[in-house]
């Protein structure tokens, strides 16, 4: 993978998949190597814990993928189970939210490569937080997950640094 100071000559589909996957990357970075133990702990003030960011990342993800292809989504929780999101449920472990993740990833790059153009948009569902009639561009969407993943690995970087030391820059 190329790093996201590299450009990529002429290419802006391509360079926000960089940076899409830089910050999916920095949030999985910031769960290697831990325990199942240390991955579902909430160490910190907060309610989250480094496996509860993976899975609510890959879930988001998700959601906007099935938003853009005007598909329903098969892991929609209910408006009063959005902390559930959050947490690893019976059975699920860091492993399977990483491997979830991972087929989000894939399909989700599979299917911005296929749209014909970044400009192409897609309507947003009735929300009190969207503007009534609202659609957004597929350029957006990319870049929209680009600031939902960066805004997770800064809480997963000091949730990593207060189990372990373990410092994302240095």
């Amino acid at each position: 993978m190329a790093h996201p100071t590299q450009e990529i000559a002429g290419d802006e589909r391509g360079t926000l998949l960089l940076f899409v996957e830089d910050q999916r990357e920095a949030l999985r970075r910031a769960a290697t190597g831990l325990t199942a133990e240390q991955a579902a702990s909430r160490p910190t003030a907060s309610e989250l814990s480094l496996a509860g960011l993976v899975k609510h990342a890959a879930e988001v993800e998700l959601n906007w993928l099935r938003m853009a292809q005007q598909k329903p989504n098969e892991h929609r929780r209910a408006p009063e189970d959005w902390h559930e999101g959050f947490r690893l449920a019976e059975g699920e472990t860091l492993e399977s939210a990483l491997a979830f993740w991972d087929t989000v990833k894939e399909e989700t790059t599979g299917f911005i490569e296929s749209v014909p153009s970044l400009d192409d948009d897609f309507p947003l569902p009735p929300a009190p937080w969207f503007p009534q009639d609202a659609t957004v561009s597929m350029r957006w969407m990319l870049l929209h997950l680009v600031r939902e993943f960066a805004r997770h690995a800064g809480h997963a970087d000091i949730i990593r640094e207060t189990l372990d030391g373990t410092k994302a820059m240095g």
